[in-house]
């Protein structure tokens, strides 16, 4: 699942509730989720990140 800024309008309680249901569908189900996101809650759920900086890979 592509997700463009998952969080960004959402309340931080609201917030947390997504990411974790996405992370139990990742886990129980297998759903990979590719996030855009400069939210650092995301990140620190993810597995990986891969940061981008003038459309090339910096990390």
């Amino acid at each position: 699942m592509l997700a463009d800024e998952p969080t960004a309008n959402l309340d931080s309680e609201t917030g947390t509730n997504i990411v974790n249901l996405m992370k139990e569908l990742n886990e129980k189900k297998g759903v990979t989720f590719i996030f855009s996101t400069h939210d650092p809650l995301i990140m620190q759920y993810a597995r990986r990140v891969i940061r981008l900086r003038d459309g090339r890979i910096e990390e």
